[in-house]
């Protein structure tokens, strides 16, 4: 496989850390075209444990995020401070409120968030290789943080979370849950998934359109 692509993890679980389904279908359509990949995630504590059958959060339990992302990589996976842009022809982060508890402190502080500082290092390269970078449901909301104003990006259309992209100083795109966003400039491409999604294949049928375009700019 001659391209090879990032994902960048978050936990395991939509509700604190990366959501299950965005990331099988997005590994299912880079291996349905040919593309290697490999699953990164950060070596720490998540925010905090949610019992997913009643959504609260489990007091006293603690996990950690590497540990956690390992479920959903099948083990095959590595810490994000070993991320190199350089081996890399780009990059996609699947969503899950992960990306706004354990990559970002979106979910607590908003606009006023911070990004975790080797998520961002990771980013910068293949940034300043221009080499294209996607990200969907929740996560897009890091752009601004991670790659600068100025970027077009969708959540979708929920107006808190617009809201706060566009009090960043990012420019957010309305987007229906099975399309794309794509910033041709800055080779970024974003796509709702389950921030709208209320069916699987509703949700695959965006994220594929994600990766194929992914594919598309590689050649670029």
């Amino acid at each position: 496989m001659s391209k090879q692509v990032a994902v960048i993890l978050s936990g395991c679980g939509v509700f604190d850390g990366s959501e299950i389904y965005e990331t099988t279908l997005t590994l299912l359509r880079l291996d349905q075209l040919g593309i290697g990949y490999r699953c990164f995630a950060p070596d720490i504590e998540q925010h905090h444990v949610i019992d997913h059958r009643s959504g609260e959060v489990a007091k006293g339990e603690t996990r950690n995020v590497l540990t956690e992302s390992a479920r959903l990589a099948r083990g095959e996976i590595s810490p994000l401070s070993e991320l190199d842009a350089d081996d890399f022809d780009a990059v996609i982060l699947p969503g899950g409120f992960g990306a706004a508890k354990n990559l970002s402190s979106f979910a607590e502080a908003g606009a006023d968030m911070k990004v975790l500082d080797e998520l961002r290092e990771a980013m910068a390269g293949f940034q300043k290789a221009r080499k294209p970078i996607g990200l969907m449901c929740i996560a897009p909301v890091m752009v601004t943080k991670l790659l600068g104003p100025g970027i077009a990006v969708t959540i979708g259309h929920d107006p808190g979370v617009s809201g706060a992209i566009s009090a960043m100083g990012g420019l957010h795109r309305s987007c229906a849950a099975g399309e794309i966003v794509v910033d041709f400039e800055n080779r970024v491409v974003t796509t709702p998934a389950y921030m709208l999604a209320t069916r699987i294949s509703e949700a695959a049928t965006g994220i594929f359109k994600l990766v194929d375009r992914i594919d598309e700019l590689m050649d670029r």
